[in-house]
């Protein structure tokens, strides 16, 4: 192993959750048993026994088991799995495929992350739950629930991605500006494809927030609790300007980000909520 790998032997548990992922299910990138030799294989595994009939996950955990004391041949799997070029056939697959497997990892002190399609997987705070994944303000909608065009929900889920990313590593006042950026990209692309006439004369480019989260409120697409605690992210967004943070005499910490992340929760499920029915 490498002195800058984040994982060491992985839990017996974890090996079990993972060979669950590699395998796949109705619910994640499907695998047969000669796929799942070949996808070892493929992320880079010398000597892969050929595959024997055996149940899949049996099969799978064994050859993961045979080399626990081998930090590196994981490594090597877990980076797989984020790979785009894993999933040419199904790419709507690998955000689910890599959220699954940050479920579990992030207790092992890391967490994978795929910018720009380079996997990687980098170390993070094990006492960190995710934003979304839990509390009073459950995450239940898809970026591609709200967005028709795909190449927009994949940049949005991206930046959600990413935000989770300055949260996993203390980045607060990032993961805040992240957030926002968020909120405005997908206010837009919402307005544009539900009423593109609510925004009048002014450019996409040119609207701002503020007018984005009052005119998706008035339009009955996000509550007025929510439309409200919108606008406290956006001032926060603006930190993005150091002088408006100089202004505000505050500097965000992580309270302030527990925050302002069930805001963009509820703004995502409310949207979803109100999804106008396809004729």
């Amino acid at each position: 192993m490498t002195p800058q790998s984040p994982i060491g032997i992985l839990d017996g548990n974890t090996l079990e959750e993972l060979a669950r992922v590699i395998c796949g299910d109705e619910h994640l990138y499907y695998r047969k048993g000669f796929e799942i030799a070949r996808f070892l294989e493929h992320a880079g595994w010398q000597s892969v026994p050929e595959y024997d009939g055996e149940y899949r996950r049996e099969w799978t955990l064994a050859r993961l088991s045979e080399r626990r004391e081998t930090p590196t041949d994981l490594e090597m799997v877990l980076l797989r799995l984020a790979d785009p070029r894993e999933y040419f056939d199904e790419p709507e697959q690998l955000p689910a495929v890599v959220s699954a497997v940050n479920a579990f990892l992030v207790h092992e002190g890391a967490r994978l992350e795929n910018p720009g399609g380079r996997p990687r997987l980098v170390a993070c705070d094990p006492s960190l739950n995710f934003p979304g994944s839990q509390g009073p303000v459950e995450l239940r909608a898809a970026m591609t629930d709200l967005i028709k065009n795909d190449d927009m929900a994949s940049l949005l889920q991206h930046r959600l991605d990413e935000a989770r990313t300055c949260y996993a590593n203390g980045a607060h006042v990032a993961a805040i500006i992240m957030l926002g950026s968020l909120l405005e990209g997908v206010l837009v692309h919402v307005v544009q494809e539900r009423n593109a006439s609510l925004l009048g004369r002014t450019s996409p480019d040119k609207v701002s927030l503020d007018t984005l989260i009052k005119t998706c409120h008035d339009a009955g697409w996000i509550g007025a609790d929510v439309e409200r605690f919108c606008h406290e992210l956006r001032k926060y967004r603006n930190f993005v300007h150091p002088r408006a943070e100089i202004r505000e005499a505050h500097a965000p910490d992580r309270d302030t980000l527990d925050m302002c992340w069930p805001v963009v929760n509820a703004v995502l499920n409310d949207l979803a909520e109100s999804q106008p029915e396809a004729p």
